[in-house]
């Protein structure tokens, strides 16, 4: 498994310290990656079995044929805790959507950044005409052309949005209020899913029972989270670790609306079939 060091993964690390694998006669190798482009180069090479991305990116491993399926949602906006941010810069005076129209926003293109940023925009009232990205792709680049107030404006996702808002920056608005739209999934190659099919079902049921014990008690694993996962220095005491879906697959509502954002930025040259690319056959009972 290909894992960047975001809250999403925790469960897999939970799994891993609790045994539970092992408990359940699998072996899982975690390979600690550090973009979402070294990741995909690994699936693409065909060196991991498994990932923790989001559906747009399972759907351009999918764009000429079936390379990836996502079994479950690792992580979607639960309670108080989102998954991405849109921020005004410290001092910026912006407090809502609206004030964002012809506002350049950094952002990275083409990503579920955009994504998410065009669905939060649209929902606030901002129109296709008056949204303004400015490409920073490069994660704490952009945290720091925010505080600095070099842009007005930034999407970000936690825990780099919670570090930002620590240093002064002000929360326009976030994904929880649109629950639908944002998710991060588990996918797995369709090789590994035909060749190692029982395997993939017992790492499953492993996420499963992490999950559950993250949710009952996320205290617990704090300081297993600060060593796996990168949480800036300003929220260490701070951030807390977010809840977790239990048992979920994107639905096709959702497929839909990715699909549809991906064939208007041209990413594809038309929509995929939900059932082509995910899959309920792994889910635990």
């Amino acid at each position: 498994m290909a894992l960047l060091p975001i809250p999403d993964v925790l469960p897999v690390f939970v799994a891993e310290e609790n045994n539970y694998f092992k408990d359940l006669g699998i072996v899982v190798e975690t390979l600690a990656v550090g973009s979402a482009l070294e990741r995909d180069q690994l699936m693409q090479a065909g060196r991991i079995d498994g990932m923790i991305n989001e559906i747009s990116g399972a759907a351009m491993f999918n764009r000429k044929k079936n390379m990836v399926k996502i079994v479950g949602i690792a992580r979607s906006p639960l309670g108080d805790a989102p998954l991405f941010r849109v921020l005004g810069a410290p001092g910026s005076g912006i407090k809502g959507v609206t004030e964002l129209a012809g506002v350049p926003i950094g952002i990275s293109k083409n990503t579920v950044i955009e994504y998410i940023s065009d669905r939060l925009l649209a929902a606030g009232g901002v129109g296709k005409k008056n949204r303004v990205y400015k490409s920073v792709p490069v994660l704490p680049e952009r945290l720091q052309l925010l505080l600095s107030g070099q842009i007005k404006a930034a999407t970000l996702p936690d825990p780099l949005g919670t570090s930002a808002l620590a240093a002064g920056a002000v929360e326009i608005v976030n994904d929880t209020s649109l629950g639908d739209v944002s998710c991060s999934v588990i996918s797995f190659s369709t090789a590994s899913l035909e060749e190692k099919k029982e395997t993939v079902k017992k790492f499953m049921v492993a996420w499963d029972r992490a999950v559950t014990e993250l949710n009952a008690d996320p205290q617990k694993y704090r300081a297993l989270m600060l060593k796996k996962i990168r949480v800036p220095g300003n929220v260490q005491k701070s951030f807390a670790i977010p809840p977790f879906p239990v048992k979920a697959l994107p639905t096709p509502g959702q497929w839909e609306d990715v699909m549809n954002w991906m064939v208007e930025k041209k990413l594809l040259k038309g929509a995929l079939k939900y059932e082509d690319s995910i899959t309920l056959d792994f889910l635990p009972e």
